[in-house]
């Protein structure tokens, strides 16, 4: 291993508490317990995902996870769910080290119960102006995603992100995600000043995923241009895009959409409430596709990145091609 890397590594491993600075994304139905300790037991973090799930069934898999592993992992938990602040429990409860706050901006008082616990609190930004905010708040770490990653995505490219929040902020420890994969684009960008990376496409094909043989198979055939943004029927009723493969499931995702527009417009039902059905359907379409093997109508959340991803590898063969692509840089 190249002591530079390591080094370079420093800030994001003294945060997260493994081996190496690389998180793994959180998908639902994938990040499971599986995953998310195999990804800890190599050296990496580990991020549960806790999709729909209530405090019983995050329990469950919080300790199904624990029996797995005794490294840190994270939760990531979106901020949306109403039952945001049960889950917070459920984590205090069962001291899990790490706090990931996805699908919107957290709250302040959200923070300060994490913290209430013990537990550090990464969260995501989509501008530097709200990245500054959650610093000044109290986050104790960030991650910038682009929009070539998969499942949620902001507006905003990585190439853009890297720009305007990661070097205009390199005193503050920023993880960057979306279209990562190379170990020499890891090594660029922690010299860079980012405190590490987070991969997700790429864990949700290895052999420690349990994700269905057909979801896997279609990762391997599929292009990068496969993996696209549903369209958003009216700015009104902002929903938060999800890149996936193009199959039936995405157009039946567009006419929910519309069903819960209508909806939103006749007074039926409150906007938040309908993001959350969306959130839902999502939610219960990758169920379909990760444990039925239905590619058809199941979502296949994805990554850009798909486009270099053509063959089921372990994670430590996948680590390892990281490390040694990374140490080329300093050769």
């Amino acid at each position: 291993m190249n002591e530079k890397i390591l080094k370079l590594m420093e800030r994001g491993t003294k945060i997260l508490g493994s081996k190496y600075a690389i998180m793994g994304g959180a998908m639902t139905w994938i990040s499971e317990s599986n995953l998310t300790s195999a990804l800890s037991n190599a050296g990496l973090f580990g991020v549960l995902a806790s999709g729909a799930m209530d405090g019983n069934l995050l329990k469950k898999e919080v300790i199904a996870t624990q029996s797995k592993t005794d490294k840190n992992f994270g939760v990531n938990i979106i901020t949306m769910n109403p039952k945001l602040n049960d889950l917070v429990d459920v984590c205090g409860e069962r001291k899990v080290s790490h706090i990931i706050l996805a699908g919107g901006i957290p709250e302040k008082s959200t923070i300060e119960k994490i913290h209430g616990y013990g537990i550090q609190a990464i969260a995501f930004a989509p501008s530097q102006v709200i990245a500054k905010r959650l610093f000044k708040q109290g986050i104790d770490a960030l991650v910038i995603e682009g929009n070539e990653a998969g499942g949620h995505v902001g507006p905003l490219s990585t190439m853009i992100l890297i720009q305007d929040i990661l070097l205009n902020m390199k005193e503050y420890p920023i993880f960057v995600a979306g279209g990562i994969l190379r170990g020499e684009m890891v090594a660029a960008l922690l010299k860079l000043g980012a405190a590490g990376c987070q991969l997700g496409t790429v864990f949700a094909c290895c052999k420690e995923s349990t994700a269905h043989e057909n979801f896997k198979k279609a990762y391997f055939r599929a292009s990068g241009r496969n993996a696209i943004l549903p369209v958003q029927l009216d700015k009104k009723f902002n929903i938060a895009p999800v890149r996936a493969l193009e199959n039936i499931g995405m157009d039946e995702f567009v006419q929910k959409q519309r069903e819960v527009l209508q909806k939103f417009e006749k007074g039926e039902v409150r906007a938040e409430n309908g993001r959350l059905s969306l959130e839902h359907f999502w939610a219960g379409s990758l169920r379909r596709a990760v444990q039925e093997g239905d590619t058809d109508r199941g979502s296949m959340m994805s990554g850009q990145i798909v486009e270099l991803i053509k063959e089921e590898r372990s994670i430590q063969e996948i680590i390892d091609q990281i490390l040694k692509e990374a140490e080329s840089v300093f050769n």
